[in-house]
């Protein structure tokens, strides 16, 4: 048995510019707090996994901010991200995040050749699974094996844990998997796991070093709108990553 495993962030959706840091920002807005992220510093924040990670995160680098915070941060970290995920959905059910190309295409093709196919992240279940159908369509989600995602894992990436616990759910060994991935954070998640993977250049992570990764493309490619490679083998089809491109690719040594 074979198995593809998505990210699901910068993977199926190039979802952080305009859905994560939009709604992180709508909800401090929300809950009356004195900042907002920009641009640069959602980049700088992204090396932590989880939403209420990077929360946490932030307000422990800004002590300043700290008594604007009207309760516990531990129970106050629970609020902003339901709320923040509210509103991030609420932009994917309006098609504000379209799936990245070659996404909907290849998933297709792996479950038509019996691949297993299934996405493994760190954000909530529901933002995922919002995220998924809106890029594959409900009929396909139906096929894939599962999504594992949020805190089901006890470690968020750059730990293996989802990965492992993902392939652990599909019932395939570190052999017979292929991950993409975005970031550097969630390739060594991948490489942590000792599965071969593949990168997609997302918006925010486009210069990003990724020296374990089997290929780094730009995105996966359609017919007519070829990937470009940036680093590491080709494996495109007619500028496409393909079933073909995912059997070579497992024919690859594994990260060491």
């Amino acid at each position: 048995m074979k198995a593809l495993i998505f990210d699901c962030d910068g993977v199926l959706a190039d979802t952080e510019l305009d859905g994560h840091l939009v709604a992180f920002n709508e909800t401090f807005e929300h809950f009356g707090l004195p900042f907002r992220w920009s641009v640069e510093e959602y980049g700088e924040l992204l090396a932590v996994g989880g939403g209420k990670e990077r929360f946490i995160a932030y307000i422990g680098d800004h002590p300043e901010y700290r008594d604007a915070i009207p309760e516990s941060l531990e129970d106050f970290v629970v609020k902003v991200h339901a709320e923040k995920t509210r509103r991030y959905i609420d932009r994917v059910d309006k098609g504000l995040l379209p799936g990245r190309p070659g996404i909907a295409r290849l998933i297709t093709e792996a479950l038509d050749q019996g691949w297993q196919v299934a996405v493994a992240s760190t954000s909530a279940l529901n933002s995922v699974e919002a995220v998924l159908a809106a890029a594959v369509g409900p009929k396909t989600r139906e096929r894939l094996a599962g999504v594992w995602a949020g805190d089901m894992a006890r470690a968020k990436k750059p730990a293996p844990d989802i990965y492992l616990l993902a392939m652990e759910g599909v019932g395939v060994d570190a052999e017979n998997v292929v991950v993409v991935e975005d970031s550097n954070t969630g390739a060594r998640a991948a490489a942590a796991a000792n599965v071969r993977y593949l990168v997609t250049l997302s918006t925010f992570t486009t210069n990003e070093e990724f020296p374990r990764a089997t290929s780094v493309v730009t995105n996966l490619g359609e017919p007519g709108a070829p990937a470009a490679v940036r680093e590491g083998a080709d494996v495109r089809r007619d500028g496409m990553i393909t079933v073909e491109s995912l059997d070579e690719i497992l024919s690859l040594p594994l990260p060491n």
